[in-house]
């Protein structure tokens, strides 16, 4: 990145992610995935790690019992598990701690192994003047820790299943809309308790990232509330929630708030002006660009400084795989909006017109950095196999690639010398 004149690496959230690959549904708002371990790691020691687990401790207990006590019911969903521990019973659970102490020494130790690496990174990054860019997704996966241990800030039922279920209505992305599925928050009591669970969650954010997104913003404004009992995220309704009230108690605790806006997908002006009050800069991608809408806030002519512009994002087809999808007479479109010459060298055009953008930011998939087709999508959102899956060679990273990518920097203006 640094020999490629680039100065922030956004990248999926770093949590533990399901069974399908998806860090958008972790059993952990706060762990590390354990796999993301170097295999060099140096030893604990005991110093730092008894510090560690003191100032990890709002969240680092509860996980770490969570994870062995998911191993001895074989892997069965919390609500599954029997009445005293699904309950948090506290002399069955004093006794699991004891029973199983190696293997919550063990988790904790490997998240502070994991804690100390990506420090190690962040430093690194910070002496090549390069930014880390984090994200956050809204909402928490139900069989989690978070939802097994405050089972108050959610809303379930009485045996700890959902009442309603998130998502969004029908969209650009999905016919039937998207259902999640994770639990819904019990906002006004989370506001109650001066949203504490929020800003522990972004204490360990902000410790870790220099910029921080959050996924689904509008949910701060409104949620889409599906029924549990429904398939899909066609029916459902809006409810509204104390998303000024959470960005203004995280404003109070965090000087300029380092925080962007995922306000992708049906937005309204609420969402947009609560987006501005706090002065968080929104998003803008170029793929959603080539509609006859003239205020089409994707349009290059349209993107605003307090945004930041993308080729495409992790949901998106990689450039050259939705530019090939596209009939003959959108692909003229796209040259038309773009006021430019026909190519089919459409990945290095976007990415040009991004950083050639007011936006006050400019962010590239790797996959259109190497031109890479629809083999190499990151996600299809609504579809639950086959993403994620896509992993870069270190022999894809060639110094050509380096110097095009500075070139491409340096034209647009962008370029900060070091």
């Amino acid at each position: 990145m640094a020999k490629s004149g680039l100065s922030i690496w956004q990248m999926l959230p770093l949590v533990i992610p399901d069974s399908s690959r998806s860090p958008y549904q972790s059993p952990s708002a706060f762990a590390m995935n354990p796999q993301l371990l170097p295999d060099d790691e140096e030893p604990v020691i005991a110093s730092e790690f008894e510090e560690y687990c003191a100032l990890q401790a709002g969240w680092l207990d509860d996980f770490a019992l969570f994870q062995v006590l998911k191993s001895r019911f074989n892997h069965e969903t919390w609500v599954a598990w029997p009445d005293p521990f699904r309950n948090r019973d506290p002399e069955f659970l004093d006794k699991a701690r004891d029973l199983d102490a190696a293997g919550i020494l063990h988790i904790k130790q490997q998240q502070h192994r994991l804690d100390r690496a990506w420090r190690r990174i962040r430093q690194h990054a910070s002496d090549l003047d390069i930014q880390l860019f984090g994200d956050v997704p809204i909402f928490i996966a139900h069989d989690s820790a978070d939802t097994w241990s405050q089972p108050q800030n959610f809303l379930l039922d009485d045996e700890g299943r959902p009442i309603y279920v998130t998502g969004v209505p029908p969209d650009y992305f999905a016919e039937f809309g998207q259902r999640w599925g994770n639990p819904h928050y019990r906002w006004e009591r989370m506001q109650q308790n001066g949203f504490g669970w929020w800003i522990g969650r972004m204490q360990r954010q902000f410790e870790m990232f220099d910029l921080v997104r959050i996924d689904h913003f509008r949910g701060l404004v409104a949620v889409w509330m599906i029924e549990a009992s429904c398939e899909t995220a066609v029916d459902g309704f809006w409810q509204e929630t104390p998303g000024d009230a959470l960005l203004a108690a995280l404003a109070e605790k965090f000087t300029n708030l380092p925080l962007v806006a995922e306000d992708l997908g049906i937005i309204t002006q609420e969402v947009r002006d609560l987006r501005r009050k706090y002065g968080l800069p929104g998003m803008s991608v170029l793929q959603f660009a080539f509609d006859h809408f003239d205020d089409n806030p994707h349009k290059p002519a349209n993107i605003t400084p307090d945004s930041i512009v993308y080729t495409g994002t992790h949901d998106n087809d990689t450039c050259v795989g939705w530019f090939s999808q596209l009939e003959p007479h959108e692909k003229d479109f796209v040259f038309e909006v773009l006021g430019v010459p026909a190519t089919e060298d459409i990945a290095p055009l976007m990415i040009e017109t991004a950083m050639h953008s007011r936006a006050d930011r400019a962010i590239v998939p790797l996959q259109d950095f190497l031109g890479l087709d629809g083999g190499s999508r990151m996600n299809t959102p609504g579809v639950g196999e086959g993403n994620w899956g896509w992993r870069f060679d270190w022999d894809m990273l060639s110094d050509q690639l380096a110097e095009r990518t500075r070139a491409l920097v340096a034209a647009s203006g962008r370029l900060h010398e070091r």
